[in-house]
């Protein structure tokens, strides 16, 4: 299969001393296979012969494959780059985990001519839309491939808020707040609150309260099509922070809707060919690690 990939950016914070030394070593390599190698401004250039370097904001329309060197937090950061135009990625694991960027360091040159030669297998991720309807004009607006989340602000109280799904009231809560994920983010904030693990091609979202007051109160799986609004009651004392991806949207008050539903754009991973998502879960929780050695 020819190489469809003739222009290749490179993702992380290349300042850092563990990335610094990856990010060259791919650029060489790449630039050694005749491979247009990009970056965005803003980063280390010592090292980095050969590569040019443009706005972040025009990274995404010049490249055919983007390469996050780093943790599942700089992966997330690198969709909202590549995500309006069908750029695909491919994950170097630096970081502590390791469940989007599934590569490891020692195997990345190894990974990345396999993909330049075709062999590997793509996955696409849906991503979440959320938007804060403030009154007239336009609302604020931000995607996510992992969360969206509702947190209270103020510490020692709970926050009470109202969730309502296509339309049909759910429930009004007490807690810290709420989480609605994709599949991707199931294993992610989602998980640590008791929400369950959903394959990332199941095409569906979980909403998973926050240490809710009542203990009934429990996570609950919707068809990815499905319209969640979440509302602060009037009268209430509690103010909430929304995040999508760990990224700041903004703060819902009483007069405010916060909306969240299925973005128009996806994200699309490449994967090693050996890539399984049971033994991913497996290495990274742990998994029957007594019993690992007899599969």
């Amino acid at each position: 299969m020819p190489n469809q990939f003739k222009r290749i950016g490179l993702w992380g914070r290349f300042s850092e001393n563990k990335l610094a030394e990856p990010a060259t070593q791919l650029a060489n390599h790449l630039i050694g296979r005749g491979i247009e190698v990009f970056a965005a401004d803003g980063q280390d250039r010592d090292h980095a012969q050969g590569v040019r370097f443009l706005p972040q904001s025009e990274l995404g329309a010049a490249i055919d494959l983007l390469v996050a060197i780093g943790g599942d937090g700089n992966l997330l950061r690198a969709t909202r780059c590549v995500a309006g135009y069908s750029v695909p990625l491919i994950g170097i694991n630096r970081g502590r985990l390791g469940f989007l960027t599934d590569v490891k360091p020692e195997f990345m040159l190894a990974a990345l001519d396999a993909v330049l030669d075709g062999d590997y297998l793509a996955e696409e991720r849906l991503m979440l839309e959320a938007r804060i309807l403030r009154g007239p004009g336009e609302p604020a607006t931000l995607n996510a491939l992992n969360d969206v989340v509702l947190q209270k602000v103020a510490s020692g109280r709970i926050l009470d808020f109202v969730t309502t799904v296509d339309g049909h009231y759910v429930n009004t809560h007490g807690g810290d707040g709420l989480i609605v994920a994709t599949p991707t983010g199931s294993t992610a904030y989602a998980l640590s609150c008791g929400g369950p693990i959903i394959r990332p091609d199941v095409a569906a979202l979980v909403m998973v309260p926050i240490c809710p007051h009542t203990l009934s109160d429990r996570p609950l799986v919707l068809k990815s099509s499905s319209k969640v609004e979440v509302t602060v009651p009037p009268g209430g004392e509690g103010r909430a922070q929304v995040t999508c991806d760990g990224e700041e949207l903004g703060y819902l008050d009483a007069s405010q809707t916060l909306e969240i539903g299925t973005a128009r754009e996806t994200v699309t991973l490449l994967h090693p060919k050996d890539y399984n998502y049971y033994e991913l879960l497996r290495s990274k929780l742990n998994w029957g690690r007594a019993n690992r050695s007899e599969h």
